[in-house]
């Protein structure tokens, strides 16, 4: 499919995440912005508890994460399975559409992961040219 092919059916689409109002623009927020991407991920290998979450989602606060899993759950990403148990045991997975939108997020994380080298060397020449800041 080609650009113009792409632009134009983008314009079919009853929502538009370049519109400032447009629903679409949080729920892109909520996918692409650190913690929800990472989580997201995460979560494709499967099921996993909150702490299990936490660690595998390294540096992200229990504050942040609790937020974020909110988010996703609202935005029907992640589904949240709370067991009657004591103590409580509450799960987290991707429902079918988190799902979907993790493997497209997977292919960037992964794309970028292997252009890395890439990165930290065009980093150094403009760190060189321009003074690191």
């Amino acid at each position: 499919m080609d650009t113009t092919q792409e632009r134009t059916e983008a314009q079919d689409l009853p929502y538009n995440v370049f519109a400032k109002a447009c629903p679409s623009r949080g729920t892109l927020e909520h996918v692409t912005g650190r913690w929800g991407g990472l989580t997201l991920g995460a979560l494709y290998e499967g099921s996993l508890r909150f702490n299990e979450l936490r660690r595998r989602v390294d540096g992200v606060s229990e504050k942040m994460l609790s937020q974020t899993l909110h988010a996703l759950e609202r935005d029907g990403l992640v589904h949240r399975d709370a067991q009657p148990t004591n103590p409580p045991r509450v799960d987290y997975e991707l429902t079918p559409l988190g799902r979907e939108v993790a493997e497209r997020l997977l292919s960037l994380i992964h794309f970028v992961e292997g252009q890395m080298d890439e990165v930290l060397a065009a980093r150094r020449r403009y760190d060189e040219t321009r003074g690191a800041r």
